[in-house]
């Protein structure tokens, strides 16, 4: 694990990396639970990662195993892969990271009452975090999750007639029976685009010389309103513009409902985006 102190990272970072390795314990997990019959409770599990940090590509296996396996009993795991920037000074800029995931996780650790931020960090349901690369733990925090109430959360990819542009679609969201948020609270509604099958050949850094693998990397997040308190509903329709060099196949469209202070995640959703309807690029 590796933790930086805020608003001290960039200028001492370099001089105490070394002092907050951990032990990887990915390889002590016990086995898989059989999956639950019928439908499974969404659970969103973020990864606070980067490809400057040696001990982040364990963490990074962990995510895409609970992706690929979906291990936990009544929980559908939707994943997403959120890489930090603060590791760019060491020498690799990782290519999938942001300032924007930076900050959300600041977010994140406020919320927690933290002082510090770290990678890799994994937080699921906005509620419980710890080292990214515990399978126990993860398995353990989704399970827990997943008997909390949760919204009725769709994603409706809806008909049209255009197909000017395969770079771009048009999603409806809607959300219901929105379980109750913390007095003063706002639930924001949130949509993210994620990508599968991403790696780096990384020539600099602590990963220098390593072939890095990714799952569910976010490429975009943005809110996209907020739920009414009143109906404890929410419905839209919203235009999302894909970039050049996204993989359509390798796509996944995720909306979750969070709120904005308390950071708990109150209901999720996720399609693939083969086969969704395609759009004119006008947003």
């Amino acid at each position: 694990m590796k933790i930086l102190i805020p608003a001290l990272t960039i200028l001492l970072g370099a001089l105490t990396l070394a002092a907050f390795t951990m032990r990887r314990d990915t390889t002590t997990s016990t086995p898989p639970l059989e999956p639950a019959d019928g439908v499974r409770s969404p659970v969103v599990v973020e990864l606070f990662t980067s490809e400057g940090c040696s001990s982040c590509p364990p963490a990074d296996a962990v995510l895409a195993e609970l992706q690929k396996t979906q291990p936990v009993a009544g929980a559908e795991v939707i994943a997403l892969s959120e890489h930090v920037d603060y590791w760019n000074y060491i020498g690799w800029s990782d290519p999938f990271s942001s300032a924007a995931f930076s900050a959300r996780q600041e977010a994140y650790s406020q919320a927690f009452g933290q002082e510090r931020i770290y990678t890799p960090q994994m937080v699921v349901d906005g509620q419980a975090e710890f080292v990214g690369n515990s399978m126990n733990k993860a398995r353990e925090a989704i399970a827990k999750a997943a008997g909390s109430p949760k919204a009725d959360l769709r994603i409706i990819p809806p008909k049209t007639k255009t197909e000017k542009d395969d770079r771009a679609i048009r999603l409806g969201v809607s959300v219901k029976n929105l379980p109750p948020i913390t007095k003063g609270d706002v639930a924001e509604v949130i949509l993210v685009i994620t990508e599968d099958n991403l790696s780096s050949n990384v020539s600099r850094g602590e990963n220098s010389g390593r072939k890095l693998e990714h799952t569910a990397v976010v490429r975009k997040m943005r809110a996209i309103g907020a739920v009414d308190p009143a109906t404890k509903g929410f419905e839209s329709e919203t235009n999302v513009a894909m970039a050049t060099g996204w993989k359509r196949d390798d796509l996944r469209v995720v909306v979750f409902v969070q709120e904005r202070a308390h950071r708990r995640v109150l209901g999720a959703a996720s399609i693939k985006l083969t086969g969704v309807n395609k759009i004119d690029g006008r947003q």
